[in-house]
This record gives structure tokens, sequence and C-alpha cells, in this order.
């Protein structure tokens, strides 16, 4: 069940995040840099990640922390060209290939429940027209609750439908 939100997707109720990254990405804007901030570990296990595996856009990389907590890092976007540089923008066929990985993962690792922004649209330069699709097709199968955070409010919870039922 996908259901867009409104509201802080680091104040979900989901048991994971999803979000888009770069390979060798420094998370050192938007949610990225938001869950580095929450989560200093992650960031530091990335590069570690990276540097032994040299990932390739379209894959995925999973992050546990204490808690329970469980981040899935969504390479949609290209590496930078240089050390320093920009990142590069998404593509397309990158979303896709790791939005079909995502899925598996779920189902894998018994993930409940899971929230995602607008993917790959604000830093990775994609139309929301175009992502939304992709995510309908590859998660809209797997039957756990999934939480689209389409407008992101600072320090407001969103309403999502498992807290709407145990308060019915």
């Amino acid at each position: 069940m996908i259901t867009e939100v409104s509201g802080d997707i680091l104040l979900t109720s989901a048991q994971a995040i999803a979000h888009g990254v770069a390979p060798n990405d420094h998370f050192d804007s938007g949610l990225a840099l938001s869950l580095r901030k929450n989560y200093p570990a992650m960031a530091k296990d990335f590069r570690h990640y990276c540097r032994l595996q040299s990932p390739h856009p379209g894959e995925v990389w999973m992050w546990g922390g204490v808690g329970g907590v469980r981040i899935f890092n969504l390479l949609t976007q290209e590496p930078a060209k240089s050390h320093k540089g920009r990142l590069g923008n998404a593509k397309l066929s990158s979303v896709d290939h790791s939005l079909k990985e995502l899925a598996e993962r779920i189902v894998s690792e018994n993930i409940q429940s899971l929230a995602i922004p607008k993917l790959a649209t604000g830093y990775g330069g994609l139309e929301w027209e175009d992502v939304l699709p992709l995510i309908k097709k590859r998660l809209g199968k797997v039957k756990i609750p999934i939480y689209i955070y389409s407008l992101f409010e600072k320090g407001k919870k969103a309403e999502e439908a498992e807290e709407k039922a145990k308060s019915a």
C-alpha cells in the first residue's frame, strides 16, 4: 500500500527509510545531510563500503543502526567526475534498478514499513512525474505500508496509515 504524506521523514514511524545517493556521496546536502547528522556512523560506513566495493548507480546499500534503524541507500545518481566535484544527476534507469533491488531487499530483510522521499527529484534532477510511476511499478507489489514523503515539512510528523488505524 503506497500512500503520499506530508511531513518530516526523519520523524517517520516506518521501520526503514530509503533515499537516493551517489557512489562516494559525501552526504552533504538534502536528506542525506540530515541522515548523516542523525547517524554519523552510517556516512562513515558508506565511505568505507564505497572504498571496498566501488558500487555503481542502480545498486542498493543497506545500513542498520542501533535500535533496529534501517536505511536503504539507493544509488540513483552518477558519481562526481572528480573527488571534490558536484555529484552527477540521477538516471531513470538507475532509479528503476535500485527500486527493483529495494523491493527484493524489503522481502529478504523482512521490512514491515518504509518511508521514501520524492526520490531523485531534488539534487538528482529528475521530474517527479517520471519517478512516481517507477516507484509504483517496483514497490506497488510489496505488501507493506510505503509512505512517500511528497511534501517536506520540517518538524512535522506525518499521519501514517498505521497510526490512523491504531487511533481508530
